[in-house]
């Protein structure tokens, strides 16, 4: 039985119209499911580069990756799944503010990392750039807190390490 794990890539692509349409559709006609696709460009204006993380078995993950290598916008695929990467996401959280919260988020910046980017007498917004893995644990967190609140996350980008770890 195939192990399903996460697995990353990061695809260079032709920075033109409707080439994001393409790649989420082949995802789409075959159903593959994403966790997470973030797309921006480069050095160079003419060419994007899409972070891509699913989670799959071997067998499909190298069809995905062969079926990628065949469209005609892709320049080149890179799996990073087996080599040591820096990955971050974006987060940000609005929940209802009341007085006791004060105590307990700074008690919670001792484990995981995030601001208070903006704050009125009722709501707070908090930005957490962190690893998926720290933002779903600062998600459990805030819901022990409190039970009204509204997330929005970026999908996740990658590079992989200068180093070999």
């Amino acid at each position: 039985m195939n192990k399903i794990e996460q697995k990353w890539l990061s695809v260079y692509v032709e920075n033109e119209i409707g080439v994001l349409a393409r790649v989420a559709g082949l995802f789409s006609g075959k159903l593959y499911n994403l966790n997470s696709l973030t797309v921006g460009e480069t050095e160079s204006a003419d060419t994007s580069r899409m972070t891509i993380s699913l989670y799959s078995d071997n067998r499909t993950f190298e069809q995905v990756k062969h079926q990628l290598s065949n469209m005609i916008e892709v320049i080149q695929v890179i799996d990073y799944s087996n080599i040591p990467i820096h990955a971050k996401e974006v987060m940000y959280v609005k929940l209802k503010y009341y007085e006791a919260l004060d105590s307990k988020l700074v008690n919670l910046q001792k484990h995981v990392p995030f601001e208070i980017t903006d704050r009125t007498a009722n709501e707070l917004l908090i930005e957490s750039i962190n690893t998926e893995g720290l933002n779903n644990k600062l998600l459990d967190e805030l819901q022990s807190i409190s039970k009204e609140f509204e997330v929005i996350r970026g999908g996740s980008v990658a590079i992989a390490s200068l180093t070999k770890e």
